[in-house]
C-alpha cells in the first residue's frame, strides 16, 4: 500500500509524540535480569583503568554503544538529529538515523537527515531504510539514502508486525531474502539488518550471515513496542490489534543468543529495552560486539544537549563499574566474564536446542 509524502512526513511526528508522551514500551522484561554476572570482591584493578574502547565494523569507539536510528522526515525532526549528531561525535559512538523513506520520497525533507553529518563531519553514521521498500527501490535508492548522510554504514529494518497493524502498512515481505542478499553485494558500505522490537530468531539469522550482511541488530521484546505505539494512532479493530500484539516477540536475551550461535559470522548489536550500563555490560559478556539504545536517548535529547549528555555518562559509569565489579580491565575482558544464565531464558535455549554461543 502506498500512501502520499505528506502522510509519511505527519507519520515522522506522531511516532516521536506518542514515545515521548504515552507508555508505549512491552509489559515484559527483555530477559537480561536472567543474566546473572559473577560478582569478583578481589578484582585486582583500578576502577579508574578500566578502558570501554570497543571495535566495530572497522572502527575504534570509546564505548560499546550505539545510538539506535529514531527519526527524521518532519521539519521538526531536524533538531533532534543535529543534536544526536553533535553528541555522537563527541561521545564518539556510532549513531543511526530513522527510516529515510520520507526523504527519498520528497527530497525537500532530506536536510533533516543531512544534517547530522553537517554538524558532525567524524560521526559513525548509520542510513535506514525498510527492507520492505526494497519491492518498490533499487540500488540506486539504496546509494541515494547513502549518499544522503555520506553514511558509514547502512541499516535495513525488519518491522512486519508494525506494518501490519498500521492501516496505511506495507505487508509484502514475500522475496525480501534475496534482495538483501543482492544488496549486500552492492553497497560499498557494511550492511546491517535489524529489528525494529520484536527479535530475530536463529533461522532467520543464518539466512542474513548466509546473505552477506556485516551486522544483526537483534531489537528483541522488552523495550519500545511499535504495536503499541501504532494501537495509540489507530482507532477501532487496528487499535485493539495493535494492543492484542504488544509484547509479541523474542525477548533480547533470547534473540541475542540465538543470533550469536547461529551466524558466527557477522557482528551483532544488542538492543531492545536496554537502560542501564550494567545491562550493555550484560550484553557484551554474552557476545555482542554493541548495545543499541533509543526511547531514553529521545527522551534525553528533547530536553537539551546536558540532558543527553547525563544520560551516556549515567550508562557508561554503569558500564564501568559492572566491569570493575567482574574485574574486566577492557571490553574484551567483559566478553569473558563468567556469568550464570537462570530463569525463562535458559528454558528458552533448552527448548531451541542451544548449548553454545560465546565467541
Amino acid at each position: 500500500m502506498h500512501e502520499s509524502n505528506s502522510m509519511t512526513e505527519n507519520r515522522k511526528w506522531d511516532h516521536i509524540e506518542i514515545c515521548l508522551k504515552k507508555e508505549i514500551e512491552s509489559t515484559v522484561s527483555n530477559g537480561l535480569e536472567d543474566v546473572k554476572l559473577i560478582h569478583n570482591p578481589l578484582p585486582e584493578i583500578d576502577l579508574e583503568e578500566i578502558d570501554t574502547r570497543v571495535e566495530f565494523l572497522g572502527r575504534e569507539f570509546s564505548l560499546p554503544v550505539v545510538i539506535s536510528g529514531m527519526t527524521g522526515g518532519n521539519p521538526r525532526t531536524k533538531k533532534i538529529n543535529e543534536v544526536l549528531a553533535r553528541i555522537s561525535e563527541e561521545f564518539r559512538i556510532p549513531m543511526g538515523l530513522g527510516s529515510q523513506r520520507a526523504a527519498i520520497e520528497n527530497p525537500e525533507l532530506e536536510d533533516t537527515y543531512s544534517i547530522a553529518r553537517e554538524v558532525a563531519p567524524n560521526a559513525f553514521l548509520i542510513g535506514n531504510l525498510g527492507a520492505v521498500q526494497l519491492n518498490e527501490y533499487t540500488i540506486d535508492e539504496i546509494e541515494r539514502a547513502i549518499e544522503m548522510i555520506d553514511a558509514n554504514a547502512m541499516a535495513l529494518h525488519l518491522n512486519p508486525l508494525q506494518e501490519a497493524i498500521q492501516p496505511e502498512g506495507d505487508t509484502n515481505f514475500s522475496g525480501l531474502s534475496d534482495k538483501i542478499s543482492e544488496i549486500a553485494k552492492e553497497i560499498r558500505v557494511p550492511l546491517i539488518v535489524k529489528e525494529v522490537g520484536s527479535g530475530i530468531p536463529m533461522e532467520v539469522a543464518e539466512t542474513l550471515e548466509r546473505s552477506g550482511v556485516s551486522a544483526i541488530d537483534v531489537q528483541g521484546l522488552g523495550g519500545t513496542s511499535w504495536a503499541a505505539v501504532e494501537a495509540e494512532r489507530s482507532d477501532g479493530v487496528f487499535k485493539r490489534i495493535g494492543e492484542e500484539f504488544r509484547d509479541w516477540g523474542i525477548k533480547t536475551s533470547m534473540s541475542l543468543i540465538e543470533v550469536l550461535h547461529s551466524a558466527p559470522k557477522v557482528e551483532v548489536i544488542a538492543s531492545g529495552g536496554i537502560r542501564r550500563g550494567s545491562e550493555i555490560a550484560k550484553a557484551i559478556a554474552l557476545g555482542a560486539s554493541a548495545a543499541g539504545i533509543a526511547l531514553p536517548i529521545l527522551r534525553a535529547v528533547v530536553k537539551g544537549e546536558e540532558f543527553l549528555r547525563m544520560e551516556l555518562e549515567y550508562l557508561r559509569k554503569g558500564l564501568e563499574i559492572t566491569m570493575f565489579l567482574t574485574g574486566s580491565r577492557n571490553i574484551e575482558e567483559l566478553r569473558r566474564a563468567k556469568l550464570v544464565l537462570t530463569g525463562e531464558t535458559r528454558e528458552w535455549l533448552e527448548w531451541r536446542g542451544i548449548k553454545s554461543w560465546r565467541r
